[in-house]
């Protein structure tokens, strides 16, 4: 019988893993799979090794939940997007930093092109205003350059820039005036002829030139123009340029196309000049001897303020012109030249006895255009008569009638100019006539400032507050010197004795005053028939002008 083979050792089963506690329950008990020791084993067994007691179980991290795991991804996504916008914001920094660099280059750029274009710049300096004829020469004559083939103007303007310094040459002036013609001549002054002209781009000029005789050299005379180039006012005619070439001396202004307040006021066949503007004509010449009594530095004194030397513009605004050319020129005649004529009704009195011109002299012919604006008349009106008499100065008729009427309360009937119909209004009347009679006191420092006219003129000013306490029209000086110290009037007096000497001067400019004068006093100058001889002591005073007009 055989025997059967010994069963297989099975191995040991294998431990079953515990799930790890769920979180919040307690720890298992440490309870064995094996019986109590019985009581008899022990007594006769050794007790067994006390047991180590199993180390603590570390627990485990809680299972995430959905909630967990959505915040997790908001934390990537946010993280993602920083990280986004910070590349974006890099980006944008670079962007910004290159567009500076390519700012500073463009600028480094023009800079470059500016200093290379900096002299052409300097040659287009000092872009300014007009003229008209003025006084004060050494001759009544100036050479005129000879015709060329254009005898008459070229339209085409004239292309050439300026030179440097807002200086043209010769050549350049006798393009654009087309070598000067006869067709564009403007007129002829004191000082010199005008011509019309074109400069580039079809700007119009008016081209004066400068009687010869000056006297200045070139620094001189460029010291004078740079002063003069300076002053810019809305009813100032400005400088565009300067001409010197050898004796010459030429000055370019701007074209003013309206003519001057004379032609408008006293030409015959023209509209009569409404009373509105002249007004305004009044108002805008005394704003710009204003600004050169007041606001210039240094102060300019014009010297020939007339009617012809106030320009007008298509809104007859006023614009004052040919100031400062008094001291571009000198007077060096041994005779009285005909520019006394032109100006005479405007010279103040004391020019006769001191031959200095003044700010106050100034106010003094400012007066007498506002008469002319007034009246309508001219300031010396002898065309109708054989000689002159006090009676034809515009001046010595209006005294007592501007008295007269500042007194009557407003009857302006006797001083104004009988072509306005009586269209005007009284209390502007009242202040321009005012205006005159305080201006063309005898007395210069009885005069008021251009600015005290101003105001006048504008009603800022009370009438009291220009005459000053005085009687319209007159001043102490005229009232106690025009009779003199002899009660029967028979010794002349200073104001009677200057007078009498630019009568004399006026006369003898004249051409009607071809002979000798045989008689000078209050009552007029009469022209000897005969030989054309002078009286010893009339001699002295006509050969010698100087000693009356410097």
């Amino acid at each position: 019988m055989s025997t059967a083979p010994p069963p297989r050792s099975s191995p040991p089963p294998a431990a079953t893993a515990q799930p790890p506690p769920a979180m919040g329950s307690p720890p298992p008990t440490n309870s064995s799979s094996s019986p109590a020791p019985s009581s008899s084993s022990n007594a006769t067994s050794p007790p067994p090794p006390p047991s180590n007691p199993p180390p603590p179980k570390v627990p485990s991290p809680p299972p995430r939940s959905s909630i967990g795991g959505s915040e997790d991804l908001a934390r990537s996504a946010l993280a993602s997007a920083r990280r986004g916008g910070y590349n974006a914001m890099v980006e944008i920094v670079f962007a910004a930093v290159g567009a500076a660099a390519l700012l500073v280059l463009l600028v480094a750029a023009c800079l470059c092109c500016s200093r290379k274009t900096a002299p052409r710049r300097k040659k287009k300096k000092h872009p300014y205003p007009d003229t008209s004829g003025s006084i004060n020469s050494r001759s009544d004559t100036t050479a005129q350059p000879k015709p060329s083939s254009m005898s008459s103007f070229a339209a085409a303007p004239y292309d050439a820039a300026p030179i440097s310094n807002g200086g043209f040459s010769y050549e350049q002036l006798a393009a654009a005036t087309g070598n000067f013609s006869p067709e564009n001549l403007l007129g002829e002054g004191g000082f010199g002829y005008v011509h019309k002209g074109f400069l580039a781009g079809g700007k119009a000029v008016a081209v004066k030139q400068l009687k010869s005789g000056s006297g200045q050299g070139e620094r001189e005379f460029q010291a004078e123009v740079d002063i003069i180039s300076r002053v810019h006012h809305r009813h100032l005619v400005s400088l565009v340029g300067y001409c010197i070439a050898g004796a010459r001396r030429m000055l370019v202004y701007e074209f003013v196309p309206n003519k001057t307040l004379e032609f408008h006021l006293h030409g015959e066949g023209l509209p009569v000049m409404p009373w509105p503007t002249r007004l305004r004509i009044a108002l805008g010449a005394a704003k710009g001897l204003a600004y050169l009594h007041e606001d210039c530095h240094p102060r300019i004194i014009h010297r020939d303020i007339k009617s012809a030397n106030i320009l007008l513009d298509n809104n007859f605004e006023a614009m004052v012109a040919d100031f400062g050319l008094a001291k571009l020129t000198s007077d060096t005649n041994t005779h009285v030249s005909t520019r006394v004529m032109g100006t005479f009704g405007y010279l103040a009195p004391e020019y006769a006895s001191s031959g200095k011109l003044t700010e106050k002299s100034d106010v003094f012919s400012y007066g007498v255009v506002l008469l002319e604006l007034v009246t309508g008349r001219r300031p010396i009106d002898a065309a109708a008569h054989s000689s002159f008499t006090e009676e034809d100065s515009l001046v010595e008729w209006a005294r007592p009638a501007m008295a007269r009427a500042l007194a009557d309360g407003g009857d302006f009937a006797c001083v104004a100019d009988p072509r306005l119909g009586g269209n005007y209004d009284p209390v502007e009347m009242a202040r321009i006539v005012a205006s005159a009679a305080a201006s063309v006191r005898h007395s210069a420092k009885k005069r008021p400032k251009m600015s005290q006219i101003v105001r006048a003129l504008e009603g800022d000013m009370s009438l009291e507050d220009l005459n000053e306490g005085m009687r319209p029209g007159q001043s102490v000086v005229f009232d106690t010197a025009v009779l003199g110290d002899d009660s029967n009037g028979e010794a002349p007096g200073p104001y009677t004795s200057d007078m009498d000497r630019i009568w004399l001067a006026a006369a003898e400019a004249s051409p009607e005053y071809s002979g000798a004068i045989t008689e000078v006093g209050r009552r007029g100058i009469w022209p000897a028939g005969g030989d054309g001889s002078f009286s010893d002591e009339m001699s002295a005073v006509v050969e010698q002008p100087h000693r009356v007009w410097r």
